[in-house]
This record gives C-alpha cells, structure tokens and sequence, in this order.
C-alpha cells in the first residue's frame, strides 16, 4: 500500500503578517497532483489542520475544497486534529463525512478503532489518535497521572490491544499528534509543555508499522518506522534551512517500510542575514536573497535610522528586523534588568534609551529626562499633599 504522510497544513497562517493562504491553495493542488500521478492508495493528515481553533472562512473554504478534490478521486484519507485544531469543531459531520472516504479522527476514545482499508496482500489498520490534552483526557484513559507519555502510552495500548484481536498479517498505522524525544522543534509549534513534560519516548509506538507523526515542522526520520512528514509550508524563520516535503511510504505485504520525500511548492524562499546596515546594503554576495523573505540582524553598536525602509529598498520582501549590537571583546554583556539594580529614575531612564538604541542620550536629552522627573516628582508632591 503507497500512502502520503503529510500535516501541519496550519490553513489560515501568515509569516510576519504575510498572508499564506495562496501558497496554502498551491500545496493543496500539489498533494491532490501527487496522489493522482504517484499512485496513492492512502493519505494521512496528522494534525494541526487549522492554525486555530476558530478558522477563518477563507481557511476553511480551502479545507472544504481538498476534501472534495481527494473525495473526487477516490482514494482514503485519514485525519486527525492537532493542538491548534478546536477537535469538536474539526470533527462534525465526521460520520457523513467518512461515507466519502475521508476519515476524521477526533474523539480520543476513538483510538482503538481504526479505519481498515485493503490492498493486494490483505488489510491495512489505520489508527487515528487525535492530539492528547493530558488534562482533559485523564479519565477517559484511566491514567493516575496526567503526562503526555501515560496518556498516549493509554492509546497504544488499545491500539495493539485492537490489532492483536485481528486477522494475522494485519499491517498498521499509527496517526499520532506528538513532541517524540530525539525530535527537533523548531520557533513556530505551540508549547505544550503545559500538559506536562511534553517529550515522549519513540518506543511508545512499538508494535505498529508505521508511525505518521505530526506537530514538528521539520521533516525527520526518528526511526524507520517512526518520522515526522512537517509542515509543508515554513510558518517561522527558524525553518530558513527546512526542506519542506510529505513522505510516501509503501508498505509491503510484511509491513517493512520503504519511504521516499516528496517536495512541496516554494512560494518564495527564506533567507536570515547578518551584520552591520552598511554591510547588508552593499555586500554583493547577499544579491541572491533579493526575492527572499529576509530576517535581518543589525550588528550596529548604534541603531541607524530607518533600518527597515533602507533595507527594504534592497530587500523588498524583509519581514522581520532584530538587533544584535556587537560588543567589544571583554565588555559585560548585562541584561537590562540587572542595569536596574541600585539606580536612580535617572540612570534608568538614560539606560533605557542606551539598551533600546545602543547609545546614551546626548546633554539635551539627558536635560529633558531630568525635567521631566522633577515635574513627575512635584506633582506626586502636590498630589499628596492635598490628600
């Protein structure tokens, strides 16, 4: 059985307030494309298929249209819901919906009871877990604690427990929504280390063929059996370096794994650049980043005017701009809040302007601050005074 491992879609995301959702449209043709031209027989979706809980229209007009397009063409898909997903609201009409082959899986008590689609050599058991709030899914798992690796430990425990009570030679695939140890994040995935400690041990999906994995962006392979397809699309300048790709993975008749990148669309590439304005206004070998998406980190001991607007007239697609001044060798690298420690209003005022500009205020400036705080001072004076 050919199956396309793919999640995270986040519809609805920007980068930086750019808007994402024709670069969303194109991924969406190029997986309805891919499961035309390269012969799938299954497609798999492990989570986070919204950026949030309540999309908007437009994101999931989108959603509406894949479902359709892979409805039309007749081959199974699998879903589940992500941490950003709300699964209720992911989930209605998943029973209607399952008559047209595409399979919502949502409700975690659902974990045991998979979706059986067969090939040549016999059944393939896809088993949806749907992400796992360790708070909110405690008892329907019976767990004493309330940890993401109890919880989806819970899980897999019905699903072998399903699997053992099939016919022998049952291949399977577990969806699962999850933070695996070994695993790199990346800027752009939600925390949930609210839930508990937030990495689970690979082992955890021991017994099954196949472990679709979703919630990094980055694509990765843990084990053979084990990977991460990540987002198709990059949601934060973190992933600069990402190669962005689904997994097609064919599963023979005794379960081994053969799987093989697929890449997605690039709507325009990512560039993170480094060094003083100057530097990045004339350096000829930053030419190639022209059309990028440019994250630029000024090195200026002193914040230069207008950065953006310069650098834009270069770089015209520069979202993000982060300062960095370099500092002398030996030159204490202090945080603000320890600048704090044992000042007057008027040493932090003038550290302040130093910490967010990277230089002093000038004796005017510094004659401003000072009137301003002895009028601060007088009219809290005058404030008491009349209480």
């Amino acid at each position: 059985m050919r199956i396309l491992h793919t999640s995270d879609w986040h519809l609805g995301r920007s980068l930086h307030r750019v808007a994402l959702l024709d670069a969303q449209a194109a991924f969406v043709r190029h997986l309805v494309a891919t499961v035309r031209e390269r012969g799938v027989d299954a497609v798999v979706v492990s989570g986070d298929v919204y950026d949030r809980a309540v999309p908007p229209l437009a994101a999931v007009e989108l959603f509406d249209g894949a479902l359709h397009r892979l409805a039309d063409l007749g081959v199974p898909t699998v879903m589940i819901s992500g941490n950003h997903d709300s699964a209720r609201r992911l989930g209605v009409g998943a029973g209607l919906i399952g008559r047209a082959g595409i399979h919502l899986r949502t409700d975690p008590a659902g974990c045991g009871t998979p979706v059986v689609l067969p090939d040549a050599f016999g059944d393939v058991a896809f088993y949806g877990l749907p992400y796992l709030e360790p708070a909110l899914v405690r008892e329907e798992f019976g767990v004493a604690r309330a940890g993401h690796e109890t919880v989806l430990a819970a899980a897999m425990d019905r699903v072998r427990a399903d699997l053992a009570a099939r016919p022998a030679g049952t291949r399977s695939v577990v969806l699962a929504h999850a933070f695996v140890t070994g695993a790199q994040a990346s800027d752009s995935e939600r925390d949930i280390t609210v839930g508990g400690v937030a990495a689970v041990p690979a082992e955890v999906f021991s017994g099954v063929d196949y472990a679709a994995l979703g919630h990094l962006h980055g694509c990765q392979t843990l084990t053979d059996r084990v990977r991460y397809s990540g987002s198709p699309l990059p949601y934060s300048f973190s992933e600069a370096d990402h190669r962005k790709s689904m997994w097609l993975i064919d599963l023979d008749a005794a379960g081994t794994v053969t799987a093989e990148r697929v890449d997605c669309p690039v709507p325009r590439p990512l560039a993170r650049i480094r060094g003083t304005l100057q530097d990045l206004l004339t350096d000829p070998a930053l030419d190639r980043h022209k059309e990028a998406w440019v994250e630029a980190t000024l090195t200026d001991p002193v914040r230069p005017p207008e950065p953006m607007a310069r650098l834009s007239a270069r770089f015209p697609h520069t979202l993000s701009l982060v300062f960095d001044p370099h500092r002398a060798p030996g030159e204490p690298d202090l945080t603000y809040a320890r600048r704090l420690a044992g000042r007057t209003d008027q040493q932090i005022a003038e550290d302040f302007v130093a910490h967010v500009r990277g230089a002093g205020p000038d004796p005017r400036e510094r004659a401003v601050l000072r009137e301003a705080f002895d009028a601060a001072r007088a009219d809290r004076a005058a404030a008491e005074s009349g209480r």
